[in-house]
């Protein structure tokens, strides 16, 4: 995998033809209750990915719900985004991104997908990525964050990778979506560690404390 180093230089603008797809479908199993709708901030965790989201000025937003969807339509602000349902949540993550990109404008280019539990990541990461795979004309197919201690989301997926995200299967699969096209993924350096992402109450304390600085 490439390496491109100072990331916010390759920033670029999402532009129209941009879509970015937030992931937040999880039945939310090993915490037990919905995980969209933990407090955080001044709202929730859902409020601030979408915030981040609106920061980022995407063509069009996506936004995949499944377990506790009534409910968090009914806590959350979803203006903005196209919200599309997966019933089939509980058989993981690929099949919330292909619910999503069956919604996808036609003149879409570009699909940046950013989890729903993961507040953390910033726009200027988003612009970052997106930079890297627009100045490749092509070459890359995937940009990916490279953080202090691993790769991690936003994920920026050029059009012609569409076809192959849509048709993978279970919670792991773009991970091995980048294993298998590694000559087509690159990665854009970006200070920090991974964002906290929630999936145990331990996950959603160390977030908290996080935000507190007081980890």
């Amino acid at each position: 995998m490439p390496l491109r180093s100072d990331p916010l230089r390759a920033a670029g603008s999402p532009g129209p033809r941009t879509a970015g797809i937030i992931l937040a479908a999880g039945g939310s199993r090993r915490l037990g209750r919905p995980k969209q709708l933990l407090p955080y901030g001044a709202g929730v965790l859902l409020d601030a990915v979408l915030a981040a989201a609106r920061d980022c000025a995407f063509g069009q937003t996506v936004l995949a719900l499944g377990g506790a969807a009534a409910e968090v339509e009914r806590t959350v602000d979803t203006s903005g985004c196209d919200v599309v349902l997966n019933p089939d949540f509980g058989e993981g993550c690929a099949s919330s991104i292909a619910t999503a990109l069956a919604a996808l404008r036609p003149e879409t280019d570009a699909v940046v997908l950013l989890l729903g539990d993961q507040p953390g990541v910033r726009a200027a990461s988003v612009r970052a990525v997106l930079g890297v795979l627009h100045a490749s004309a092509g070459a890359a197919g995937i940009a990916v964050c490279r953080y202090d201690d691993g790769v991690g989301h936003p994920l920026a997926f050029a059009r012609r990778l569409l076809p192959e995200l849509a048709a993978l299967h279970g919670d792991k699969a773009v991970w091995k979506l980048l294993e298998q096209r590694a000559d087509d993924v690159v990665e854009v350096r970006t200070p920090g560690p991974v964002p906290q992402d929630v999936d145990t109450e331990e996950d959603y304390r160390r977030l908290l404390a996080g935000l507190q600085g007081t980890v």
